[in-house]
Formats: C-alpha cells, structure tokens, sequence
C-alpha cells in the first residue's frame, strides 16, 4: 500500500472485513485504490480468519453475564427536538438572538441620529435630574424671554421656535445648544424638521435654527410634544 497517501493508507487499514459497501465516501475510495495492492488482500483474508476463529470460540456463563445488559449500554438515538432543547443549543440560540437584537437597535440609533444627538441625550437625563423647585418661577411667555436672560445671563442666542413662544405649561423643559460643526468646513451641522429623542422616560424635540438645537423635552412619550408641533417631525 505504498500507492497510497497518509490518510487513504489510515482508512484502508480500518476498513470492514464484510462485503458490504462502506457507508463514507473517502472509504471507499480507501478501499477502492487498496484493492490494487496484494497487501490489502492477505490483511483482508487474515482478518477474516481472526473474526471467524473469535465467532468461533465458545463463551463462558460467567463472561456472559457480563454483556447480559449490553443493549442498555448504547446510546439512544436524540430525535432533532431534543437536540434542539438541549441547555448548550439553546444557550447558543439565546446568545445569537441578543446579539441580532443589540445589532438591530444599533443599526436604527445610528440610522435615525442627527447632528447633537448625544448633546440631546445628556440633556434629557439632566432634565429627568432636575427637580420643579430648582426653577425660578416666571409669569410670562418663554418667547418673550430674550431681554432677562441676555441682562442675566449674557445668552446672546435665545430664540425659541414660534410652537413654543408662547409656552407656559408647567413640566415642560426648553434647552439651547450649540450645533455641531463639521470638521473640515466649519460649519455647522443642521438637519431640516423636528426630530424625537428618548432618554430615561423624557422625550425631547429637537429642531436645528442657525446653528443653534433647541429642545423642547417633557416627561413621557412623543405623543405628549406632538399637539405642540405644527411641521410635522420626523419620528425615529
């Protein structure tokens, strides 16, 4: 069996002494090519003798009740449902179904995000922080704002969206930010129409007007800042 390689020569040497046609591919193939050697043939012809002398040999009561269970010992065949049930496939299947889940809502933050989201975010937990009696009470509109907080606070880009002008509903929180600007033009980044944002039970519109975001953010769902909106935002 010089003819043969490595792995034809390994399988060969293990192949069945009947008759009958090997089950695997690449031993019959083993077999096929072992047939032109002299080699095969006496292996074959010795081993035959060997397992009819073994068949042969008589066996006494003692050695076989040692087998009497033998049957018992085998192993049941699992049909594909409790293969499918068993605790290490369905780990693994639980395992690829979060990653598809955190995968999916990955792929649709990054899909719906604007220029500021993550300024948005951390604002709208600043807003879940903050409590009622942190504000200075104000009996008046909170687009008529402008001249308090320049004199106050020397903010120079106070400019409320006519939706929320004339605002004065307790629980509602206004925030003025910066835009973003772009690394190579300068410039900042906008985006056109009110987008919705969600953190820790608030919910913030958010609008771009000359390089300044304003949010409007309230506790609860959008639907909350919905009847405030006269364009129609565009929902995440």
């Amino acid at each position: 069996m010089k003819r043969l390689s490595r792995g034809l020569r390994t399988l060969a040497d293990c192949a069945p002494i009947a008759n009958a046609k090997a089950p695997d591919r690449r031993m019959r193939t083993a077999v096929s090519r072992a047939k032109r050697t002299e080699d095969f043939a006496a292996q074959q012809s010795f081993d035959r003798a060997v397992a009819k002398l073994v068949q042969a040999t008589p066996v006494s009561t003692e050695i076989q009740e040692w087998f009497a269970n033998e049957r018992m010992a085998e192993g049941a065949k699992r049909s594909w449902k409790k293969t499918a049930l068993h605790p290490a496939i369905l780990a693994i299947g639980i395992a690829l179904v979060v990653i598809a889940v955190v995968a999916w809502i990955t792929f649709d933050e990054q899909m719906h995000a604007f220029p500021g989201t993550a300024t948005a975010k951390k604002l709208l937990n600043v807003a879940a922080m903050t409590r009622p009696s942190e504000f200075e009470p104000m009996e008046t509109e909170a687009g008529t704002l402008n001249d308090l907080f320049f004199m106050k606070y020397r903010l120079e880009h106070y400019d409320v969206p006519p939706e929320f002008s004339q605002q004065r509903t307790i629980g509602m929180q206004l925030f003025l930010f910066p835009a973003r600007r772009d690394s190579k033009s300068g410039k900042p980044e906008e985006f056109e129409g009110w987008r919705y944002i969600e953190q820790e039970g608030w919910t913030g519109a958010v609008q771009a007007r000359k390089g300044v975001l304003f949010m409007a953010a309230v506790r609860g769902p959008k639907k909350d800042l919905a009847p405030y909106l006269t364009t129609k935002p565009q929902l995440r």
